[in-house]
């Protein structure tokens, strides 16, 4: 009985330990720029969100990762996060994403209306 418990806690463990490392990877990939986060925001670097490589929705785009689903509303610029199919509204994108990642721009060339 004791080795069943142990099998199943390392078992337990190296799932916890895969899902942790899989959101950390999501979540640095969702935005690789680093600085300007004053405004007027200048001196970034990095490599900013491509809009167009990221899967079109009815409402807006998802960059599709391991665990964790990054969710943009074209219209209405809501960022919501989707974990294991549960979708969560997190916030708006704020004015540093708006001016150094240019949603606005990028939604008005698929075809979207934002108003953000």
């Amino acid at each position: 009985m004791i080795l069943l418990t142990r099998i199943f806690a390392m078992i337990g463990l190296m799932c916890v330990t895969l899902f942790s490392y899989g959101m950390f990877l999501d979540i640095q990939a969702m935005d690789e720029t680093e600085g300007g986060y004053e405004a007027p925001f200048v001196g970034v670097t990095g490599k900013t969100l491509d809009w167009e490589g990221m899967d079109i929705t009815n409402t807006g785009v998802v960059q599709r990762g391991h665990v964790v689903n990054f969710i943009v509303n074209a219209t209405t610029g809501m960022i919501s996060l989707e974990i294991l199919g549960i979708e969560f509204e997190a916030r708006p994108l704020s004015q540093r994403a708006i001016v150094v990642h240019k949603p606005r721009e990028a939604f008005i060339n698929m075809g979207f209306n934002p108003r953000f």
